[in-house]
């Protein structure tokens, strides 16, 4: 059976929602081509049948073909890159945010070129929880989803439950798949352009102490302290306000053009794209430029032969600051004296003082010099043969070039004396001279760092497709073979001593260091390799009952002879209940009940860690000389085998009288064998001094959840319509076990060498925060005195800490008064799409929200002279009373312990997107020659509410797995007002 569908103009200029219609089968598998109204066919197009997981989309010639389950079924068409362009989004993997439900996004960095955690049903292992990326069939990593312009997208599906695990190493963590935009056979040119052009600004700015207050505070501070304040005057004004300093408003721009069309046999669809992104702290000197250009072409070869090639080059250019960090720009803005100018009278930049590690971020800006650059060429080549129309075969060579190069220029700086930053002995930016043996000393000026380094990904695929269909029964089956190669070398290098301090000559052919010293070079390469087989197995019965069968076998050179391959088995079925005759509910249209459950292997760790290493210290003796030399290192484990994960998923699909569709699952997330190195203590160790402890499998993981999505759209042929979609998810995250012997894994510190704060410990979530709870604030000293809880050195207007273990004590000297205060990881997360459109002007909005986790407050620099959050001007005195906010005072107290006092509250709801369109009539495009005009105003991040203290309380890992919910001080996403227009002719 084969059918054709005229697809209203409005649909295919604009995308604005999905639209369906009913069809009759007459088998289970219903061919058709999709074709517009000037009887184009149109290749890409996604095609669903409701309540269903997967999919299909058309060939190049516009045709599918998918399997259905009854005699009348609902089919779904879309496009989906056109809502995924419309969110004027930098970075691919901010389109997912909120999106889809069981994917959280979390955001490692607001600045130019920054990266996001990407999660599918919650936190799995200790190590890499990055899902596998597939773009055109291309691995790619979360990283290089910065090479890709949202403008080139066709579609983004994601799998999550264990049906994934077809695609192997890295589906335990989900699959993310991308497909970009396909031409026509047969068409004739059609071209687009689109642009927009916005300015950015820092959603918020930290309510901090001016110069007044902060003279006030501080000499309160000193005189409970020393007896002496440090300021004769305190009437100073407003002061310093350093964030008026460092954060500005900055450009971001982009413009995409494409062509798309064909021949007789072929097609091809061209794109490019220039984007660029300015930092809203430190302007330039943190930007991001992306050169994107791609091409996508099929050609059919013969009736049975097809090729298909898709080559995407991408060439980017950033500049970055200290961030996320102790020292970073935001650390010493939030934390710099109001008190102190930016620049002396002399016009030299101010040291502040010179008994703190905190330094003058606006001189630090002007002092960094971090660039990198990369060019990136990606590739696939396809041949599919159809040996019969049951039978085809395919190979697909695809291929990940990339050469990074990274250069940072360390100018002579003078920050004031005792600063960790200063590279100059003195004022005058004096050379350091730097001993690197007993008698030679080299003079180091100016420094350059460079690291060059090359990476390539090749990726071999075969397999056949088998499909056939005999009276109730349908059979599908894919057998297939997998070979992967990943290879680096990296090259790097420090010279000294560049001429003129001046970032003009950085470049390391430019070391002018005595007898041409260069320091910390080094070099390194390496390789990994997988080999896999897989078999996919469907049956179809009767068109109600719908099971499938998959085994995928991997083999990693990761690990040793003894455990190198794993065996992954996924088994799932479906059952259309809306299709027995014994059903018979008016309100409901379809039903649908599903069930998965398989075994997925992860093996992100080191290359070859299964060896033995000689990266030891090693002291040997040779005619009575001592000689340093090197030993084995890191104990060998041959019996390291695969991470795995278990997923069970049970769900629901449901359409509600002919208008909602519901989609429900259950899922058990359970991950084992757990790939980490623990510390020396925990296993058997290393074997010599400056050696590893060796990778090792323990510890579990489980993620259950539940996942909710609707969605409702009016026909989008009329001039009145709208589309709402919302979903949740809700996620429990738990650490099962660890390793004998071992209580728990220590994660990220609090303050400069702080207590741990964080944890991976059994019977908690990943990376939960542990410390001391308070109870108030002692108000006087009776109260202290007669406490049945001693706490050691507790003065009046000090925290009260909770006797955790009810021994009358408060030990500070060990754990055993310390408790959970919360997690990083989002107990909920809801998103929300709504749209409306009124003869040619749309409206849509898109709000996320993130609820049930914690944030650590990490920015406060636990040092007397440093500037604090007004939230102190509430502090306890005895005129204030105050039962929440501490004294404050020199003296050594346990004020500054990690405590719930530093925990907050990170739940917010965002308006990520709202915009407002509108597209011309058709007669008056007609006049200019276009097909569609659409001009529109757009902001992101327009206003977040949330509870936190900090800039922005979407924040990822930023420093590993255990470091979620720390805020150092995090670069935030910018708020930005922008406007565009999209034309196609």
């Amino acid at each position: 059976m084969s059918s054709n569908y005229n697809f209203s103009k409005l649909f295919l200029v604009s995308f604005l929602t999905l639209f369906s219609f009913y069809l009759t089968a007459q088998s289970s598998i219903v061919t058709g081509v999709v074709i517009d109204e000037n009887k184009e066919t149109m290749p890409g197009v996604n095609v669903k049948v409701v309540g269903k997981d997967g999919g299909t989309t058309t060939d190049f010639d516009g045709k599918y073909s998918i399997t259905v389950d009854s005699d009348s079924v609902k089919l779904i068409f879309s496009v989906k890159g056109e809502s995924i362009e419309r969110l004027n989004i930098p970075r691919m993997d901010q389109a997912l945010q909120g999106q889809v439900s069981g994917v959280t996004i979390n955001t490692n960095s607001g600045s130019p070129g920054g990266s996001s955690s990407i999660r599918i049903r919650g936190l799995s292992t200790f190590g890499d929880n990055d899902p596998l990326i597939l773009v055109d069939g291309v691995v790619y990593d979360s990283e290089g989803l910065n090479a890709l312009n949202p403008g080139d997208i066709e579609s983004i599906n994601v799998l999550k439950d264990a049906t994934a695990g077809i695609y192997g190493v890295r589906a335990a963590n989900g699959v993310i798949i991308i497909e970009t935009k396909k031409g026509r056979k047969g068409a004739k040119p059609k071209f687009e352009f689109g642009t927009y052009y916005g300015m950015q600004q820092t959603t918020k700015s930290l309510d901090l102490l001016n110069a007044a207050e902060y003279a006030l505070v501080k000499n309160e501070m000193f005189i409970r302290g020393t007896g002496s304040p440090i300021f004769n005057n305190t009437d100073l004004k407003m002061g310093t306000n350093w964030q008026d300093t460092i954060f500005q408003t900055a450009p971001i721009q982009s413009y995409n053009f494409g062509v798309t069309g064909g021949g007789e046999n072929s097609s091809f669809s061209i794109g490019g794209n220039y984007f660029s992104q300015n930092g809203i702290v430190g302007g330039d000197k943190s930007s991001f430029d992306r050169y994107n250009a791609r091409v996508n072409l099929v050609n059919s070869l013969t009736e049975k032969l097809t090729l298909s090639s898709v080559l995407l080059f991408t060439h980017e250019e950033r500049k970055a600051l200290p961030e996320n960090g102790i020292g970073s720009v935001l650390y010493n803005t939030i934390n710099a004296f109001p008190t102190r100018p930016v620049v002396t009278a002399d016009g030299n930049y101010e040291y502040l003082l010179e008994v703190s590690d905190i330094i003058n971020p606006v001189a630090q800006i002007a002092n960094t010099h971090n660039n990198s650059s990369v060019n990136k060429l990606v590739g696939k080549q396809e041949f599919e043969y159809k040996i019969n129309k049951n039978l085809s075969f395919t190979n697909r060579l695809s291929y990940n070039y990339a050469a990074v190069d990274n250069k940072t220029f360390s100018p002579l700086a003078w920050y004031g004396a005792g600063k960790y930053a200063n590279s100059a002995i003195n004022a005058n930016l004096d050379p350091v001279q730097v001993e690197i043996a007993e008698d030679v000393f080299i003079e180091r000026g100016a420094s350059v760092y460079e690291q060059r380094a090359t990476y390539l990904d090749l990726n071999f695929e075969s397999f056949l497709n088998y499909s056939k269909t005999i009276e109730d029964h349908n059979i599908k089956a894919t057998l297939g073979t997998s070979v992967f190669s990943r290879r680096g070398d990296v090259l790097n290098g420090t010279a000294f001593n560049i001429p003129n301090n001046s970032v003009d000559f950085a470049d390391i052919s430019a070391n002018m260091a005595q007898n041409g010293y260069l320091n910390n070079t080094g070099s390194y390469e390496f390789e990994e390799r997988l080999l896999s087989n897989f078999l996919r197995a469907e049956y179809g019965f009767k068109y109600k009952y719908i099971f499938s069968a998959i085994l995928r076998r991997d083999g990693s050179s990761k690990f040793g002879p003894n455990s190198r391959f794993g065996y992954f088995p996924s088994v799932s079925g479906a059952w259309i209940v809306s299709d027995e005759d014994f059903f018979n509910v008016g309100a409901i249209s379809f039903f649908k009940v599903r069930t998965s459950y398989g075994i997925s292997g992860n093996d992100q760790i080191a290359n070859f860690a299964y060896r033995a290493l000689l990266n030891g210290e090693g002291v040997y003796v040779f005619n009575d000389i001592i000689t340093p030399g090197v030993a084995i290192g890191t104990a060998a484990n041959p019996d390291l085998k695969w991470e795995t994960t278990r997923q069970l998923n049970l769900g629901v699909d449901l359409q509600l009288f002919n208008l909602f569709d519901v989609s429900a699952n259950y899922f058990i997330k359970n991950t084992n064998d757990l790939l980490f190195s623990p510390d020396v203590s925990a296993i058997i160790g290393s074997y010599g001094p400056g050696g590893y402890p060796p990778i090792i499998n323990a510890g579990d993981v489980s993620n259950k959840g539940f996942e909710f999505e609707f969605a409702y759209a009016t026909d989008s042929k009329k001039n009145i319509g709208m589309n709402v979609n919302f979903n949740f998810t809700y996620i429990d995250n738990e650490v099962k076990s660890v390793p004998s012997g071992v209580e728990f894994l220590p994660g990220a510190s609090f303050g400069v060498g702080g207590n741990t704060a964080t944890r991976f410990e059994a019977g908690f979530p990943i990376g939960y925060f542990i410390g001391y709870q308070t109870d108030g604030i002692f108000q006087t000293q009776e109260e202290i005195d007669n406490s049945l809880v001693k706490q050691a050195g507790a003065q009046v207007g000090d925290l009260r800490f909770v006797d955790i273990d009810g021994d009358g004590e408060i030990n500070f000297s060990n754990n055993t008064d310390k408790t959970n205060l919360g997690s990083p990881i989002p107990k909920f997360m809801f998103g929300s799409v709504l749209g409306f459109n009124v003869f040619g002007l749309d409206i849509s909005a898109n709000l996320y929200a993130s609820l049930g986790h914690k944030i650590v407050r990490n920015y406060e620099r636990q040092q007397p002279y440093a500037n604090q959050l007004d939230y102190v001007l509430d502090r306890w005195t005895v005129d204030n009373p105050s039962n929440e906010v501490p004294v404050v005072t020199t003296s050594i107290n346990r004020n500054g312990v990690f405590s719930d006092f530093y925990v907050e509250d990170g739940s917010y709801l965002r308006l990520r997107n709202i915009q407002i369109g509108y597209v011309l009539p058709k007669k008056i495009c007609e006049k200019f020659g276009t097909d569609f005009v659409r001009f529109y105003l757009a902001a992101n991040n327009l206003f977040t509410i949330t509870n936190y203290m900090g800039y922005d309380p979407d924040i990822g890992a930023t420093q590993g797995t255990l470091s979620g919910g720390m805020d150092y001080g995090f670069y935030p996403q910018a708020k930005t007002i922008m406007g565009g227009v999209n034309i196609k002719f």
